[in-house]
């Protein structure tokens, strides 16, 4: 895969996770919160991804997904642990929210999800940015 193609790739799924991330705000402003906090955590997962097609990798699995986050740009020190947690906690509660019969998602909740997910867009952002300019290097993925 050449480098252009690679950046675009980067750039498609960054902008996929601004439009969810702009759904989960509609979905919030409606007092839809199931809606805010699956699509805040679908945000993250794509903004997941393009950093991940930085480095040649995917997963089939989400759980695969975030596992290469943690291990290639946490474990390294390139995002903060607390965009771990971030990542860990969306999973954890969109899950319980689509899976649990009768979890009910509160407003509190949703919010903090979809501020969850602002800040981790914003920080992928920024990564990304640096990465392309080449100001921090990839991981090693190898």
């Amino acid at each position: 895969m050449n480098d252009d193609h690679i950046s675009d790739l980067s750039d498609y799924r960054l902008n996929k996770a601004r439009e969810l991330a702009d759904e989960a705000r509609l979905l919030f402003d409606n007092r839809r919160y199931d809606g805010c906090v699956n699509r805040s955590y679908y945000a993250i997962f794509s903004a997941i991804r393009s950093l991940l097609a930085l480095v040649g990798l995917d997963s089939r699995k989400h759980s695969g997904v975030i596992s290469y986050f943690d291990r290639y740009f946490v474990r390294d020190g390139t995002f903060d642990r607390e965009f771990s947690r971030i990542v860990h906690n969306s999973f954890d509660v969109r899950q319980a929210s689509d899976y649990q019969d009768f979890y009910v998602i509160s407003e509190a909740q949703a919010r903090a999800q979809l501020e969850g997910c602002m800040k981790f867009i914003s920080e992928v952002e920024e990564k990304q940015a640096l990465f392309l300019r080449e100001e921090i290097g990839l991981p090693n993925v190898e």
